[in-house]
């Protein structure tokens, strides 16, 4: 559960938080306007408490990627989510393009790797 100075609530119901990848997916939607996004909780993959809500990933196709390497794209979405980085998202597994570069694509970005950390070493 994160902290009560990060909850983010519906409009339509101020007693029901929203999940934490609600709010992700919203930020993004909000200050990027992606052609494509998909925001995966992938935290039951780590060692960390059933339900939790710590580490994502992140495929994101937008315009305001063009002419951006890659730091840049994730610079960008770093600063929209700072809040959430600073409140319970341990972990974001970032698969940022353009447009016409997910366009390209086979239609799915790379699956994440295993988690190898804590105590599944």
């Amino acid at each position: 559960m994160l902290p009560p100075e990060v909850r983010i609530f519906r409009p339509t119901d101020r007693n029901i938080p929203m999940s934490v990848r609600d709010t992700i997916v919203s930020k993004l939607q909000q200050a990027l306007s992606p052609a494509h996004l998909e925001v995966e909780n992938e935290s039951h993959g780590h060692n960390v408490p059933r339900g939790s809500e710590t580490h994502f990933k992140v495929v994101l196709a937008c315009s305001a990627f063009e002419g951006k390497r890659s730091v840049a794209r994730h610079q960008q979405v770093y600063a929209v989510l700072a809040e959430e980085l600073r409140g319970g998202v341990h972990a974001l597994a970032l698969h940022t393009y353009t447009p016409s570069e997910w366009a390209a694509l086979p239609g799915a970005a790379p699956q994440s790797p295993d988690c190898m950390g804590g105590s599944k070493h």
